[in-house]
């Protein structure tokens, strides 16, 4: 029996490889490995941090990149999923368990941006992304609810899973989508014409067209899970070349061309629900899977979590 390491990465299409997508290390870094189920990393430039979630724990947290230390940004953390920033880098918080959108202000005061629509409390938000007009959307399916392990066991009050767009002046919720087995994931593409959501229970990646009022189109399928065994999809990325990078949970990382084609992946040794761009190039890929946090530098460049254009 071998005993050697597995491959890190995988490729199924030329265009992985003539795209340079594996010339990066050539393992996976383990930074962390003591959580009961990680998600939700989000470098801070700032502070050269990783702030990342672990759910049934309900906690937040940090892992340091000068020294590699480990410890808690928040514990009682209303057992917080997907974090993001905003375009003042603070952070973007989706407390399943709270059923609630947060931000965490410079001072470290919580700011409730959203906990409710048209009068219902929302399900269990999961991840968040903001918008370069300083909108915020967010994915709200009920896998805080159906159980006390990562949230609190109640009955939906919305009777749906959806996607919704916080208004940066009004702070208006308002539904974007609709019809979606369990929203997921969600980033916006480079010039932020198209808002791509992975439907975990649907087994699939959906993108829309953003219209100039906010609204959204109809959707249709980006990629489908079904296309792998073991894959199901979390949340995803781009790099700067426009290829996607998703969380396929026990495939590992998925990479997609532009045009939708599969053409590699990465493979982790644990479950990969969620992933972030980091460090000083953005060229360091943090994966969070199951028990641990991850990293492996890339020869590609992720985009900003923030979209495009300026930042105070």
């Amino acid at each position: 029996m071998s005993s050697e390491r597995p491959a890190l990465y995988e490729t199924f299409d030329e265009r992985f490889r003539t795209g340079r997508c594996m010339d990066g290390d050539d393992r996976l870094e383990v930074l962390y490995g003591g959580c009961r189920w990680a998600e939700g990393p989000v470098y801070l430039p700032a502070w050269r941090q990783v702030i990342w979630s672990d759910i049934p724990n309900d906690r937040l947290l940090r892992w340091d990149e000068e020294t590699g230390a480990v410890g808690v940004f928040r514990r009682r953390a209303g057992n917080t999923n997907g974090n993001t920033l905003d375009r003042e880098g603070r952070l973007i918080s989706c407390e399943q368990g709270n059923r609630r959108v947060t931000r965490t202000e410079h001072d470290g005061t919580v700011t409730v941006l959203a906990d409710s629509w048209q009068g219902k409390r929302l399900n269990s938000p999961n991840d968040a992304a903001v918008k370069s007009d300083g909108s915020i959307w967010f994915s709200d399916p009920d896998f805080g609810i159906l159980s006390d392990y990562e949230g609190y066991r109640a009955q939906s009050e919305i009777g749906s899973n959806n996607v919704y767009r916080i208004d940066p002046d009004s702070g208006q919720v308002r539904l974007v989508a609709d019809g979606l087995g369990a929203p997921n994931g969600l980033v916006f593409s480079a010039d932020e014409r198209r808002l791509f959501v992975s439907d975990t229970r649907a087994g699939c990646v959906r993108v829309f067209d953003v219209r100039d009022d906010g609204t959204l189109s109809d959707g249709e399928i980006f990629a489908e899970a079904a296309a792998r065994e073991g894959a199901r999809f979390d949340n995803l990325r781009f790099d700067d070349g426009g290829r996607l990078w998703v969380a396929a949970m026990d495939d590992g990382v998925h990479c997609y061309d532009p045009d939708g084609t599969l053409i590699g992946r990465l493979v982790v040794p644990e479950t990969a629900a969620n992933i972030s761009w980091g460090g000083a190039k953005r060229n360091r890929l943090f994966i969070a899977a199951r028990t641990g946090l991850y990293s492996v530098v890339m020869s590609v460049t992720g985009t900003h979590p923030t979209g495009p254009g300026p930042r105070p």
